[in-house]
């Protein structure tokens, strides 16, 4: 798995970016927060990652902080919540907002990137309200818990 890259930053896009690590380009898709963390092309950069593989495609997501990747793997937990909606809400809302929100269950908050939730099936309080299917669970890593200042976030249980 490649955890983190630390390079120059080629060229972007409207939500993604090529890092250049020693003469090679990795296509890494972004929040729109984190490209515009990333500084102006030719400049060096770091992106913490996370590889998503399937069985047609092999993507490699960035972002800026490790906290934002923590949060972007706890929200695909989510049943029907994709990268594509998780880096949505990412760009819409930050780590702080994202956290305020699971914790109080305030699905307007989430709303704000309601616009990439056409999935009628994911109901936008579906990611902020405990219900049958979610439960508070301990987070699996101490370091994750410390970087988002609780012990428990709001997954999809199983």
């Amino acid at each position: 798995m490649i955890a983190k890259l630390k390079g120059l930053l080629d060229e972007t896009g409207a939500d993604w970016a090529v890092i250049d690590v020693g003469g090679v380009g990795y296509l890494v898709h972004c929040s729109s927060k984190t490209l515009a963390a990333l500084g102006g092309v030719g400049e060096g950069c770091t992106v913490y990652t996370d590889l998503q593989v399937s069985e047609n495609d092999m993507r490699l997501l960035g972002f800026a902080e490790a906290a934002e990747r923590d949060w972007f793997r706890l929200l695909t937990q989510v049943q029907g919540v994709g990268s594509k909606v998780a880096l949505a809400i990412l760009s819409a809302l930050s780590t702080g907002e994202v956290q305020a929100a699971c914790a109080k269950g305030d699905a307007a908050m989430i709303a704000r990137a309601s616009v990439v939730l056409p999935v009628p099936s994911v109901p936008v309080s579906a990611i902020t309200s405990p219900g049958a299917s979610f439960s508070a669970i301990r987070c699996p890593k101490a370091s994750i818990a410390a970087r988002l200042g609780k012990a428990k976030a709001i997954v999809m249980a199983g």
